[in-house]
């Protein structure tokens, strides 16, 4: 089952990269109606939709092989955090249908899956005694949930921005408006889950190591984003802040989470050391 899901991971990206040539083909054809070109982005919807029914796949066959949850590493992390973010944006889909934009996230999930699978891979192993927890199921998923809808958003408010320039239009988009209440509203539910994250966290932090918070690098970049991402709500709101400050302030947010995700993981020594890469 080990072997089946890295060859359904490594699937997954042929399948997502394949997916965003051709949905960047209808964006960068999208002047001009046809039914050709109304074919080419269903197809491109198709396999964005076969990809993450095979990303599925082999994030429960990973589980299964390794006889746990299968987000016990960074590798693994990483695969739950794209799966998050498609699933995150086919819901967008079918409740708003913005499919000329499909390239700006789909393509971003696919790079991430390439250096997860290339340079992060870890076999199948059991866990680390610390992970060794049910809290693993609730907090670290509520964390890969908040950092999948975060990448939705922050995409979502760097073409927003995109949208507003005052140069020609070269890329076509939708509607600003659009762009921004879409970020608006994956912000408030990556915001809501992050805050479940953190609290759950806490609580775990305090069985296991006997205090609920301690700065340790992982958890000063968690409260860092929590920050950054209330600034981001509050500023939306804000009048004078909501059409060009308001989304550097998302994407700034994304940055941090990034940040966090890479280099405190993998860089940066403390309790949370469990990226799994030697």
């Amino acid at each position: 089952m080990a072997v089946l899901s890295d060859w359904l991971f490594t699937s997954t990206i042929g399948i997502y990269m394949l997916a965003a040539f051709i949905l960047a083909a209808e964006h960068s054809l999208t002047r001009h109606r046809s039914e050709p070109l109304h074919r080419l982005g269903r197809m491109g919807l198709a396999l964005t939709v076969l990809g993450v029914g095979v990303h599925t796949l082999s994030i429960v066959l990973r589980g299964l092989s390794a006889g746990r949850l299968p987000w016990g590493n960074m590798y693994e992390y990483l695969s739950a955090v794209g799966l998050a973010a498609m699933l995150a944006w086919l819901y967008i889909v079918w409740k708003h249908r913005p499919r000329r934009v499909a390239v700006f996230v789909v393509l971003p999930v696919a790079l991430l899956l390439f250096v997860a699978g290339n340079s992060l891979y870890t076999g199948a192993t059991a866990l680390q005694p610390a992970l060794r927890s049910y809290w693993i199921g609730i907090h670290v998923a509520a964390a890969i949930m908040a950092s999948g809808v975060f990448l939705v958003s922050g995409i979502t408010s760097a073409l927003h921005l995109v949208s507003t320039s005052r140069k020609p239009r070269a890329v076509r988009l939708p509607e600003p408006e659009f762009l921004d209440k879409l970020a608006y509203r994956s912000g408030i539910l990556g915001f809501i889950t992050l805050t479940f994250a953190i609290v759950t966290g806490a609580i775990w932090a305090e069985s296991a190591w006997g205090r609920f918070w301690g700065w340790d690098p992982k958890e000063t970049v968690a409260f860092v984003s929590w920050v950054c991402y209330a600034a981001y709500l509050h500023a939306r709101a804000t009048s004078g802040w909501r059409l060009r400050r308001a989304p550097w302030v998302n994407i700034a947010g994304l940055v941090i989470v990034l940040f966090n995700l890479f280099f405190v993981n993998l860089v940066a020594v403390g309790l949370h050391s469990y990226a799994g890469v030697d």
